[in-house]
């Protein structure tokens, strides 16, 4: 028995009044609290005491198959024609062929004609039968129930012919609407795949490692997992020996492999390629990076779209008011025309016809498709609400330093005064640099390593706050700092200062070195902007007229520089996070719908604060994966253009989708009133209708950056 709450995986949930029938069934089980069914996802949450058999029980009507989410299940894929309720459509259908032929050389009111068509009815329909007349029972006026009322009044009439073939569509859509909805959800059974079901694990015993298979649910933090060339890894840990190029692009949409080595961070579900690696797992398996996307994709799934839950409302007056209308279609003429068996073949029509399937599904399949689709590309979005919002967006802004820089400032320029090489000046400066936390100092160590310059020891190392530090380096006394602080130590001649202004004006840093009795020389240090950043603006800009706009709390000079190369035009620099705050509430109020874009740790206020949140290099980033709204898992703003396009596409098909699945219906109405309406057409537009959206919606799935 399982306690408390439990979630679960479903097979054959492909029908959305299905879907809200089976969770009035397990809402009836005495020993369930609460119960949530996330359609798009095909997950049931269940709050209580219940087991997998209670719950196939209550989906038994419909053929729902339970299994625990935390099980391993594999399931095996049936080919379409080997699907038993695929034969039986098929067995329907030759029965319909052979009563037509039949019906040619022996009239359609002959006794046998009129049994082939039963056969095809019976064949094709039994199981619907069962469950329309077990709802009719119930006053449960849902798709099949309306099928069996049309079918068994068609035979009543004497319309065989048309009730076989009604039978035959209807169980062909079923068969089609499964398998696209299954297709819809694929991007989550394929994110579940990724991570392997056992892994080759190192274990102490005693003074001795053992190595060990185990299920990847019975991992532990602080295991050794041995993880072969060509393998998958099963955790998210730390490279703890060996090197190799992984390839992330499960996790973060990236196909080009990064190096991991010893100390790095790698995460379950991705690809090591080339080298052997032994990694030391620092989560537990519901923690890794992986099941969160997972879980986050489901929530998103499952949260109501503003479009959706006004489909939902009309969907509560429109079922009732088709069902008057019907009643109204099947009496009213009656009594007109005298002709009571035509009239109430219209009214069961309209009942057929009127059935909202397709108007309950419009919204969920499209944000199902287009949320997995974007996990898929690496981007997480949490809601259908933020799918939707996001084409609303008219400003979007950036944080400056991480998002449209690369973050990691790099040594631009040396220039030596002194009778030293920059060779020479760079490896003095890098000594003193060598015991500094500043960001600065690691830009020219990185450098020092790239010229590999052997670094000395120092002496006497002394940082001064906000103004820079100093050392002794092979006897000599070396300052290294601001030009305003090293100006209090020597002196330094105007043309060197106009040189320092002339770097800064381009958005430089400049660092100055000096010993006791000179300046030395100076290197200029910049935060380099992204390779792609000049491009996303350029599309944002020419292709969806947005207004950008860079908030930054470095200086208005740096900012400027940085804001010309990429032609941003709306720059607010030396914001403290107060300040960026208060900006993004200017910017709502001048243009409504606002994108903030950040790292999702030090722009928490604005993120928040923004109508979209969008945090980046979320992969290992816990803070991103919660704080913002939209999250790209790699450290790529290319995925900003995609996803945009992605929600206009969304809406747009939304838009299109209830279009569709409401007119339909009421072309077929208005052939109530010369009374051309027919069963098989009152089939073919719900169904039609039905299969129409499914079909749109998976047109998101092509959609890439």
């Amino acid at each position: 028995m399982a306690q408390n709450t439990e979630q679960y995986r479903l097979e054959n949930l492909s029908c959305a009044n299905c879907a809200a029938k089976f969770e009035r069934n397990i809402r009836e089980i005495e020993t369930v609290e609460d119960v949530q069914l996330n359609f798009g996802a095909a997950k049931l949450t269940v709050k209580g005491q219940v087991t997998v058999n209670q719950l196939e029980e209550a989906g038994a009507f419909d053929g729902i198959k339970v299994s625990l989410a935390s099980e391993r299940k594999v399931l095996k894929s049936i080919p379409f024609y080997k699907r038993k309720e695929n034969q039986l459509a098929f067995l329907s259908l030759l029965f319909v062929i052979v009563g037509v032929v039949s019906s040619f050389s022996l009239g359609e009111d002959h006794f046998y004609v009129k049994m082939l068509y039963a056969g095809a009815i019976i064949v094709g329909g039994y199981s619907i039968f069962l469950t329309g007349i077990r709802n009719l029972l119930r006053l449960e006026f849902d798709m099949k129930t309306l099928i069996t009322i049309a079918i068994i009044g068609a035979a009543i009439i004497g319309e065989w012919q048309e009730a076989a073939i009604v039978v035959f569509l209807f169980a062909v859509s079923e068969a089609l609407e499964a398998y696209s909805m299954n297709k819809a959800r694929q991007s989550i059974s394929q994110l579940m795949d990724l991570t392997p079901p056992t892994a080759l694990i190192k274990r102490v015993h005693g003074e001795h490692f053992h190595e060990m298979e185990i299920a990847t649910e019975d991992i532990q933090i602080g295991d050794i997992i041995i993880v072969k060339p060509g393998q998958k890894i099963a955790m998210d840990g730390i490279v703890v020996e060996g090197m190799s190029t992984v390839n992330q692009a499960a996790i973060t949409g990236e196909s080009i492999p990064v190096m991991r080595t010893i100390g790095e961070n790698v995460f379950a579900g991705t690809l090591n390629e080339m080298g052997a690696l032994e990694v030391k797992v620092t989560k537990r398996v519901e923690d890794t990076t992986i099941a969160k996307i997972i879980h986050l994709v489901e929530e998103a799934q499952a949260e109501k779209a503003p479009s959706q839950k006004f489909v939902d409302r009309f969907a509560k007056f429109y079922t009732p008011a088709i069902m008057l209308v019907a009643l109204l279609v099947a009496i009213i003429p009656g009594f007109v025309t005298g002709d009571w068996v035509h009239w109430i073949y219209q009214g069961l029509a309209v009942l057929v016809v009127g059935c909202p399937c397709a108007l309950v599904i419009s919204t969920p399949v499209a944000i199902v498709t287009a949320v997995g689709n974007a996990a898929r590309q690496g981007v997480l979005i949490k809601g259908g609400a933020y799918l939707e919002e996001l084409s609303r967006i008219q400003a979007v802004a950036f944080d400056k330093t991480g998002t449209l820089t690369k973050g990691q400032p790099e040594v631009m320029s040396i220039k030596s005064f002194s009778s030293k090489t920059e060779q020479q000046l760079l490896a003095e400066v890098a000594a003193v640099e060598k015991k500094s936390q500043h960001p600065l100092a690691r830009a020219i160590l990185a450098k020092a390593f790239d010229e590999k310059i052997h670094i000395q020891n120092t002496e006497d190392f002394q940082s001064v706050t906000g103004k820079g530090a100093y050392a002794t380096v092979d006897g000599l006394k070396i300052y290294v700092g601001s030009v305003s602080w090293i100006k209090t130590i020597v002196p330094v001649q105007q043309d060197i200062i106009e040189e320092i202004k002339q770097l800064a004006s381009k958005g430089q840093s400049v660092i100055v070195a000096a010993n006791d009795e000179q300046v030395l020389g100076i290197l200029a240090i910049a935060d380099q902007v992204r390779q792609e950043s000049q491009a996303v603006i350029k599309a944002l800009h020419d292709n969806q007229g947005k207004h950008t706009v860079m908030l930054t709390g470095d200086s208005a000079q740096t900012a400027s520089k940085i804001a010309e190369q990429l032609a941003i035009e709306d720059v607010r620099a030396e914001l403290l996070p107060e300040n960026k705050l208060q900006a993004m509430k200017e910017l709502q109020q001048q243009y409504g719908s606002v994108a903030m874009v950040g790292d999702g740790v030090n722009d928490a206020p604005a993120l928040a604060a923004a109508n979209i949140g969008i945090a980046m290099g979320g992969a290992g980033t816990d803070a991103a994966l919660e704080t913002a709204q939209v999250v790209f898992m790699s450290d790529d703003l290319t995925k900003l253009p995609y996803t945009m396009k992605l929600s206009k596409k969304t809406l747009m098909i939304i838009k299109q989708n209830i279009i569709f699945a409401l007119g339909l219906k009421l072309i077929a109405l208005l052939l109530v009133i010369p009374g051309w309406l027919t069963l098989w057409i009152a089939i073919f537009a719900d169904m039609g209708a039905t299969l129409l959206v499914i079909f749109n919606s998976l047109r998101l799935l092509k959609i890439r950056e």
